[in-house]
Formats: C-alpha cells, structure tokens, sequence
C-alpha cells in the first residue's frame, strides 16, 4: 500500500512540475476554417495519442528522420531543405512518409526535421519525431497546427506533450520533402 501511495505521489509531483515548467506557455489562437478564432480552444484530434516511446533513445532528429522516410540526407536539419534541391521532391503541402522541415527558432545553425505519419485535418498534421523535447526521445503521434495566416504551412505550432496543450511557440516551416528522389528521363 505504501509502494503504490508513493508511486501516486512521484506521479502526482512529475506532473505537477510538468505544469509548472509549461506555465509559461500561451495557447495559440485556434484556427476554425482557416480563420484564427480567438474564442474557442483547437482540439487535439480524436484519435491522436501523442507520446513519447523511448525517453533514452538518446537519438537527434535527423537519424530518426532518415531511417523513418527512407530519404537519404545527411547533415544537420538546418541544411536539409537545401540538400533535397533537385534530389527529391519538395512542397509546402504535406503527405504521408514526407518530411517536415521547421527551421530553427533561435537562428539559422538550427533546425527540426519530423515525419509526416498522417493528415488529421487541412490544418493539423501527426508526425513522428526525436528530440523535439531535447532529451534524445522518440515521440509519436504528435499532432502540428499549420498556424500560418494564408494556409500554406508556412507557420506551425507543435502538441507539448508533457504539458497537454499546444506549444506557445509559432516555428517557421521551409516545407515538406517527399521520399522519391527525381530522376532524369532515360532518352
């Protein structure tokens, strides 16, 4: 009985702490139609379960990304947008298996890059990824909001998990590469 009573309270103070370090977090806007909406809330989709699968993968994003969507890029994420020039396809328009690349929020030597798992909406995406919490864990089912004004991806905010909300943070996005790479036409 003790056991479980102290496995209740460490739960209890994890989560509690998670709320406190998150406190600072805003709600974003919501989108309804396409038109931000001040007054409701956006919902995290109904099937969506986003977690976190192994918090000691110890792994960064760009392997993950890569061993996920077959696409063959290496270097830093911040570079990949580049890379995919004229070797795979590249849009603003997000599909499953494609990779989603987010430049960095605190200048250009950083950068994210997620895998594209689903469409739940024209406006929310679930990806999976690592390291979006910088501790070298894999999540999954993690639902991103395009937040952008004209609907094209351009901006996204991303589900914090261990705080249950949308981030408060608004990232920009170089756009979606696709895991097919071009090839020349044989004459």
């Amino acid at each position: 009985m003790v056991r479980v009573w102290a496995r209740q309270a460490q739960a209890l103070g994890l989560a509690l702490m998670a709320a406190a370090l998150t406190a600072c977090a805003s709600m974003p806007a919501p989108i309804t139609n396409g038109v931000v909406n001040a007054r409701q809330t956006p919902e995290l989709p109904s099937d969506a379960a986003p977690r976190v699968v192994d918090y000691a993968a110890n792994l960064q994003c760009v392997p993950f990304a890569r061993d996920a969507s077959g696409i063959a890029i290496f270097g830093n994420a911040n570079t990949w947008w580049r890379q995919a020039a004229g070797r795979y396809p590249r849009s603003h328009s997000p599909a499953p298996g494609s990779v989603l690349v987010v430049e960095g929020y605190n200048g250009a030597n950083r950068g994210h890059v997620a895998v594209v798992r689903r469409i739940a909406s024209e406006r929310v995406i679930i990806v999976d990824q690592a390291n979006w919490l910088n501790g070298g864990e894999i999540s999954v089912g993690v639902p991103v909001m395009d937040v952008s004004p004209d609907n094209d991806w351009s901006e996204i905010r991303v589900w914090h998990i261990p705080g249950g909300h949308w981030g408060g943070r608004v990232y920009a996005v170089e756009g979606f590469i696709h895991p097919f790479t071009l090839q020349a036409a044989m004459g």
